[in-house]
């Protein structure tokens, strides 16, 4: 067997094995919508997010990944009356304000496998005193092909790498339960649900599944001296049979105009964050550190977050304290 042959062999049958089988994102605290559908339209703005990232910058065929979401909270005021001033508006917000909408579309390049993908979520906030219950479910679909442009044979055809020419359909279905407060919030997710089967070529080759992937992610703001919110951060994923991987790190806040962070990723990381907010706009940058030998081969990886937010959180939500 050819050699190319072969790695483009192992990348197909050890991708869909492996713990990094949906993008990652080093900045999933600002859009945590990413991985939970529950979040959609949690603090009732309309959010467009674009994330940009490049891992291992610098070697060839390395990890890329685009991603451009949107979610909103369906708000509704009851019926004015001719003539009369309504004070029913602010109190009825909750009431017939519970639902939100969201999706995004992503890109996700590893090595020679090419991941595009679309969901289409829904969740519904439920109001308890200065808390928020939500729940979330998503469809979701991506195609998966191998990018024969990258793709280096001896020869012009190759009768194993025939098999591989069709992209892949794949559907499936996530679904997560959020709470959230002034201060904190903790969630959790289920992604690839179904854990669908990916299937290549026809004779000799076994039938592989999607893993399903949990997330268990929180957070807690406290202010300090001088303007400082300090908010301590951790994010957990798992498989629950072969594999997991953690972040634990915290993000620095001075007012509501510009933060900080740093965080250590347990597969042999660490992140640095940095951003800054201009009226609606927030942009966010950062950078992952690798802690083993990967680090002399490669520039590190880079991460860049544009976030847009419409709305007016204190007139829908006045228990909020912050964005």
């Amino acid at each position: 067997m050819r050699r190319s042959a072969a790695i483009c062999m192992m990348l197909l049958l050890v991708w869909p094995l492996r713990s990094q089988q949906l993008p990652m994102y080093s900045q999933y605290m600002m859009n945590r919508f990413l991985l939970n559908p529950a979040v959609a339209g949690y603090d009732g703005l309309t959010t467009l997010n674009l994330t940009a990232r490049e891992q291992w910058m610098g070697l060839p065929y390395s990890p890329r990944t685009v991603a451009l979401s949107a979610d909103s909270r369906i708000i509704k005021a009851p019926p004015s009356r001719p003539g009369r001033p309504d004070r029913r508006v602010l109190r009825n917000l909750f009431r017939s304000g519970n639902v939100g909408l969201g999706g995004y579309i992503y890109n996700d390049r590893s090595g020679l496998i090419d991941r595009t993908g679309l969901q289409i979520s829904y969740a519904y906030h439920i109001r308890m005193s200065e808390h928020q219950l939500s729940f979330g479910i998503s469809l979701t679909g991506f195609q998966m092909k191998l990018d024969q442009r990258r793709l280096e044979m001896e020869q012009d055809y190759d009768p194993l790498m025939g098999r591989f020419t069709r992209p892949l359909y794949v559907p499936d279905v996530n679904a997560g339960v959020h709470l959230w407060g002034p201060s904190y919030y903790v969630g959790m997710s289920s992604t690839q649900m179904l854990q669908s089967a990916l299937k290549f070529g026809h004779e000799g080759l076994q039938e592989f599944r999607m893993e399903q992937v949990y997330y268990f992610m929180g957070g807690y703001s406290f202010e300090l001296q001088n303007g400082v919110t300090v908010e301590p951060l951790v994010l957990l994923q798992t498989t629950f049979r072969e594999s997991y991987q953690f972040d634990l790190g915290s993000k620095f806040y001075y007012g509501d105009q510009y933060w900080g962070g740093i965080s250590y990723r347990s597969v042999g990381a660490v992140v640095f964050m940095a951003g800054f907010r201009f009226e609606s706009f927030h942009i966010g940058y950062a950078y992952d550190y690798s802690l083993n030998n990967m680090s002399h081969q490669n520039f590190g990886s880079h991460e860049l977050m544009i976030n847009l937010r419409f709305g007016d959180t204190q007139r829908r939500y006045r228990w909020l304290e912050r964005y």
